[in-house]
Order: structure tokens, then sequence, then C-alpha cells
């Protein structure tokens, strides 16, 4: 089989910043937009899992969230910007691109961005894939009491910082025999030297008011909507999931087995197989 290599981060002007955005596979494929959580950039979504995804006949995007990576920054605290501009970025990459209608990979936070892009923009929207997310129902369990989080780094110590990501990406993996620290320790490296401000990128998303849909909800989501989410999820426990599979009409739901609150390189074949049938035959 051949690899679907890169084909090299760009830099686009988007809604009045630029976010760096980088492609994988045949641009003449069906589009897989990969949205990656709160304080991810793109390396989140390792490049050869994206390969994987464009082998399978997928032409896949991933990209720099603002203040994350390359991506346009603000200063720590005080983004100019509101969350629904960050899911109007997805658009914008997809204009970019030449891509009218996308399918769309969402994880945790901006599982957000795929309710409203799927409910007030569908025909954007080929399908939707949510990934370690949740509906946000009060009645839904709180992370569990063992998730802790270290203090707060020295960002003027680029070791301290990789040490403080290391330890976050442990406690969310919710004791999964999946977690490789050596792997996410290269990870944390690359995305600390890369980011423009990783003290940005760990603060401002949390800092922006969570914004929904103007036309409806999670039971009007039209495009076909697979739910992914791991049983070892310590943030946001299967119950999540699972509710957010009842609550989108015709959802699906894949438990990974022994993954937590990310996409462990164990579970890549199961959660590729997936997609890869969940975007067949949908829209382009």
């Amino acid at each position: 089989m051949t690899s679907h290599r890169s084909h090299g981060e760009q830099l686009f002007k988007i809604n009045g910043v630029e976010l760096c955005v980088e492609t994988f596979g045949d641009r003449a494929a069906p589009a897989v937009v990969l949205v990656a959580g709160a304080s991810a950039s793109m390396l989140w979504w390792d490049a050869e899992l994206c390969e994987r995804i464009a082998d399978r006949g997928r032409f896949v995007v991933r990209y720099d969230h603002r203040d994350t990576g390359r991506s346009t920054c603000y200063p720590p605290g005080q983004p100019a910007y509101s969350f629904n501009d960050l899911t109007l970025d997805v658009l914008g990459i997809q204009d970019a691109l030449g891509i009218e209608c996308a399918h769309l990979v969402c994880q945790s936070m901006f599982g957000g961005s795929g309710l409203i892009l799927g409910v007030d923009h569908p025909d954007r929207v080929a399908s939707l894939t949510f990934v370690s997310t949740s509906t946000g129902a009060d009645d839904l369990p709180p992370p569990s009491s063992d998730l802790a989080m270290p203090a707060e780094p020295d960002y003027a110590d680029a070791t301290a910082v990789v040490e403080y990501v290391v330890a976050g990406a442990r406690a969310f993996a919710g004791g999964s025999p999946y977690f490789d620290e050596a792997a996410i320790r290269a990870l944390a490296e690359r995305d600390v030297a890369r980011a423009r401000n990783y003290a940005s990128t760990l603060a401002n998303h949390y800092a922006v008011e969570p914004d929904g849909p103007v036309r409806g909800g999670f039971g009007d989501i039209a495009a076909p909507t697979l739910v992914v989410h791991g049983d070892h999820d310590p943030f946001l426990p299967l119950p999540h999931g699972e509710a957010l599979r009842d609550a989108v009409p015709g959802a699906e739901l894949l438990v990974l087995k022994g993954a937590g609150h990310d996409l462990p390189r164990p579970v890549w074949d199961d959660f590729v197989s997936a997609l890869v049938r969940h975007t067949e035959g949908a829209r382009p």
C-alpha cells in the first residue's frame, strides 16, 4: 500500500488570522477534517494516523487552532476571539482548500464545533464523528476523582513545560495500558518547540465562553454521526459518549477498549476502520 505522505504545512489567511494547515492523500478523495481538542495543535493528530486514513482513500486535513502551533497567537488569558470564531475557522479552511462538504472529526471540547456546524451549516458537513466528547448534560458523571493535574509550570523553562504536558496526558489516559510515556514526551517536546507561545496554548481556549448552535441542538443533526469514546476516559466517563449517541438521531457508538481521553496507537486500526466505514457513501 502506498503511504500518502504530507503535502507540507501551509499558512492560510482565514477569518483575519493565520492558520497552519497540513494535508495528506489525494485531493480528489472525500475530505476528512480533523479538529483537535482544547489546547491541542495538529500534532496531536499523529501524522502516521493521518497517513493511515489517507491510505484508505480519504483526503485528510489537520490544522493548528488559533493559539496552538504555528497559527495566530494571542497573549495568555486574552484570546481575541469567540468559540464560534474557532468553529468558523473550520469552514474557512474548507474554503481555502476548495472543499465544499467535509467529513468532520471533532475531539473533546471541539465536539461543540461539530454540533454548531452540523446544525447551523449542514450543507458543509458530509458526516460527523465525535471523539471523547459529551452533550454536557447536568446528569452525566463528573470527571474521575483520580484525575489530578500538576501545578502550572514556569513557562520560561521548556523542560518543565514538557513535563507538565506529559503529566497531563498521563492523567487524561485514565490508567490506560496503552499510555506510551516516551512517545508522548517526544510529541510534547515537538509541540512546545513549535508553538508561538505555549502559555497561550494551555490557557486561551479555556478562557472562551462556549457557544451553541442557533438552529437547534443535538437532536437536529441530520448528518450521519459516529461517536467514539474510550472506556478508560477519566475526564468524560463512558456514559458521556453513550448519552451523545442517544441524543443524535441514528448515531452509532464505537467504544475503544483500553483508551482514555485520547486515541492511543493500539486503537488506531479500530478507529480508522470505523471512520472509513462511516464516511463511505456519504456526500463527498
